[in-house]
């Protein structure tokens, strides 16, 4: 797939496409996407051409296919899951006379597309002149419903608007399963080939509704997807439906006169499951279907506003001083928030739904990136992400046991709970993803005070994550509690001993799992755990080995990294990045380079067991030494620059990466968004410019600003609470808008925030030297026209 850049009008609160771009049509058709997290729909073009993947995807349903080896191993995974382009229920084609709309024929008078940030719909309008000599404006406004789970709907428009006299025109609504892709399967981040993985089982059709039910071959999973019709049509018109197999069709053939319009109303709803019959989901299609069409558009459009003003009323970032990333934190925090808000126990793939690409699994990503979005946002959305962890948590015990461990195992990428990377170095090896996900559960419950989570849900993910590292690690006389045999978030350092953000991460897990014993004797008591088992893992966490190389004052990423032979940049050509494609594993496993930030990021998330001049020295060494082949790795840059003192860089990081989508740094945007990257623009801001950590439940902000920027003010809920944070370069204002007083720190001191403005002074930020990336390696500057681009990762960007 040979994807263009794209180029957007810059807006504070949309994002609009402004004439036909062929070259970035993948790209608009991801940043066009509409999801609740539930349901996911790419913005391809009401007509369904021209197109590159006109994605539709249902959360959590995928269709499994086999994992071959060349020399297969004990405990590899044996099945893959790929997320299917499910049933498109976006297909409204329309017949001018007797030609089609398709914005590659004819003449194109006018054509924007509009995603309003605002109301939560994907705004269209197109004027035409068909290769015939006939003209007419076409609108259309689609949505996805963020407040009814299953229901999406669109609105669709035809006026003429040319003198010629009356003019025939025919729609055809569709419903269209196993729809022929597009693009290509050459690059590693795709998705995998799937042949008409949807088989039909039954379809009804009657009036203006239809219904198609189809399951898939292997996974067995059943899915409906159903249509019903609103039409204002003028006096002379014929109508019909069919339904068989992987088509229904909605047919309203009219003639309209100058000057008059015939408009169509398209109300979708879609299920899934494992378990309920094919009549079942069929009539829970036809009720939410009834429901949605009583409601109409306009309700439908009323409450995606309310949900959306609420949403924006409690987690804004504002900025002023830089209209560009303006837009694009909105457009990525709209994105997170369609990503996981009607999920309600499905993962959030590192995708979204918003594509195919890495066949729609959930990484760390959601733990490490999204959900610390969503935890402070939208808290409803991350108790609903780690109870999706939950659920499979049996899963995970089983994974365990077939390692020979005890507790949990969390598969590393998987759609359904079971593991499916066939790579165990960066798969298997990566135990870190247990400890992330305590992590989140840990900030969820000191953000939320959910007790009834704790009790039904987290202390259990804390005690059987935790039992996973006493099992992993051994206490060692010399060096204390070793975790040998492990990747970190750094996949070009994989396999080995004490990795210091796995090590810390698991040390909180114990530490945390410690104390939900406490607070939760009788989930204890269920699990049989012993006043031995904590013993063990507060000393284990006590001893925890965290290595550091005293001649060069930095820690060591794992065991002897610092000793590693220097990887040689300067010749290493910018074409051979990212490395991983040129250059034989065994050769990169040995030297200093990093893929991504990994201790980098044990300094954010573990910032509270470093002094602030070790983040210092650690940052400059590992700055110099990371490639960046992943687009997770420089929000964390990002976060830790901001710490210590290199400002102007953590604004680069900043553009980065909350531009890495709407102009394709990656090359890959077409596949779907990079969801985690998007998160890294409220990452950054918060965190980064802002300060803010959580460790040990404390509330904590250590704002200071970058010189481009004038002000920077960010909107968070805390138990309840909504509390405002706005900085500019010398003060800072903390004010509650609702909730009781709150007590937080302010560059160490300890205040109270209510409802009055509290305004601080903000002391200056850290003399340090400046640092350097490898060559070529420097942040992505911001594309203007006419810069080259550049070429450094043209091929792949994996985890």
């Amino acid at each position: 797939m040979t994807e263009g850049r794209a180029t957007f009008p810059i807006e504070p609160w949309s994002l609009t496409e402004v004439g036909l771009d062929h070259a970035s049509l993948g790209v608009h058709e991801s940043v066009f996407a509409l999801a609740n997290g539930h349901i996911g729909m790419r913005g391809s073009f009401d007509e369904g051409e021209p197109v590159v993947v006109p994605g539709t995807y249902l959360n959590g349903f995928y269709e499994e296919r086999p994992l071959p080896y060349a020399e297969a191993g004990y405990g590899y995974p044996e099945q893959g899951q790929t997320v299917v382009n499910v049933t498109d229920g976006k297909l409204i084609r329309l017949l001018v006379k007797d030609s089609p709309l398709d914005l590659n024929y004819g003449e194109i008078l006018e054509h924007r597309r509009t995603l309003d940030l605002r109301a939560g719909v994907l705004r269209r309008i197109t004027e035409w002149r068909s290769p015939g000599g006939r003209s007419v404006r076409v609108t259309s406004t689609r949505l996805v419903s963020l407040a009814r789970r299953s229901i999406a709907a669109i609105e669709y428009q035809v006026e003429v608007i040319d003198d010629l006299g009356d003019l025939y025109v025919a729609l055809q609504s569709d419903l269209l399963a196993n729809e022929v892709g597009h693009g290509d399967s050459d690059d590693p981040r795709a998705a995998a080939n799937l042949s008409r993985p949807l088989q039909a089982e039954f379809s009804v059709g009657r009036g203006r509704r239809a219904v198609l039910v189809h399951q898939t071959a292997r996974s067995r999973l059943r899915m409906a997807a159903g249509m019903d019709h609103v039409v204002e049509i003028p006096d002379s018109s014929t109508e019909d439906i069919l339904a068989n197999g992987d088509l229904a069709r909605y047919t309203l053939a009219a003639r309209i006169p100058p000057g008059g319009s015939l408009k169509l109303v398209k109300f979708l709803a879609y299920g899934w499951s494992s378990r309920r019959s094919g009549a079942a989901l069929r009539d829970q299609v036809e009720a939410a279907l009834a429901t949605a069409k009583l409601a109409g558009f306009d309700r439908l459009m009323r409450e995606q506003r309310d949900l959306l003003d609420q949403h924006w009323d409690e987690a804004d970032v504002e900025i002023e001083g830089d209209d560009e990333l303006q837009q694009a934190v909105r457009v990525g925090m709209f994105h997170v928030l369609q990503a996981g808000l009607r999920g309600e126990r499905q993962p959030i793939p590192a995708k979204g739904l918003t594509g195919p690409g890495y066949d729609g699994h959930t990484f760390w990503d959601t733990e490490t990136y999204v959900l610390p979005v969503l935890t402070y946002t939208a808290p409803e959305a991350a108790r609903d992400a780690l109870r999706w962890r939950h659920s499979i948590l049996e899963l995970a015990r089983e994974r365990a046991r077939v390692l020979g461990l005890r507790g949990a195992v969390f598969p590393w990428r998987t759609i359904r709970g079971e593991e499916t990377s066939g790579y165990w170095p960066a798969g298997t090896a990566a135990f870190h993803i247990n400890a992330d996900i305590a992590d989140a559960v840990v900030r969820y419950l000191n953000a939320t005070g959910d007790d009834d989570f704790d009790r039904d849900f987290g202390a259990e993910l804390l005690i059987e994550t935790a039992r996973l590292w006493a099992s992993l690690g051994h206490f060692d006389t010399e060096h204390g509690f070793r975790i040998d045999g492990v990747t970190g978030p750094d996949e070009y350092t994989a396999v080995v001993d004490n990795n210091v953000f796995t090590n810390l991460m698991a040390q909180r897990n114990l530490r945390e799992a410690a104390r939900a014993v406490t607070r939760q004797p009788d989930v204890a008591g269920r699990l049989q755990v012993s006043a031995d088992e904590v013993e063990v893992w507060l000393r284990a966490a006590a001893l925890m080995a965290v290595p550091y190389d005293t001649q060069r004052g930095v820690h060591m990423q794992s065991d002897a990294f610092t000793h590693h032979e220097e990887w040689d940049f300067a010749a290493t050509p910018t074409e051979n990045y990212p490395l991983l494609l040129h250059y034989p594993y065994f050769e990169i496993y040995r030297k200093q380079v990093v893929k991504q930030a990994d201790l980098v990021m044990a300094l954010h998330l573990r910032g509270d067991a470093f002094t602030l001049d070790e983040k210092i020295a650690n940052f400059a060494y590992y700055e110099a030494r990371t490639t960046r082949d992943s687009s997770l790795s420089a929000s964390q840059q990002g976060v830790v620059a901001a710490e210590t003192g290199h400002l102007d860089l953590a604004y680069d990081y900043w553009a980065e990466v909350a531009l890495t989508d709407l102009q394709n740094l990656h090359h890959n945007s077409g596949h779907g968004l990079h969801i985690a990257s998007l998160a890294g623009g409220w990452t950054v801001a918060v965190a980064g410019f802002g300060g803010m950590r959580d460790h040990d439940g404390a509330l904590t902000f250590a704002p200071r600003l970058p010189g481009r920027l004038t002000r920077l003010r960010f909107r968070m809920v805390y138990r309840g609470r909504k509390l405002v944070v706005s900085v500019t370069p010398t003060t800072v204002t903390y004010r509650l808008v609702d909730g009781d007083p709150l007590e937080i720190r302010h560059h160490g001191r300890q205040v109270i925030v209510d409802h009055a403005d509290l305004v601080l002074d903000i002391p200056p930020a850290p003399q340090v030297e400046p640092v350097t990336q490898p060559p070529g390696c420097e942040p992505r500057r911001r594309l203007r026209a006419g810069t080259p681009p550049l070429e450094h990762r043209t091929v792949s960007e994996l985890h």
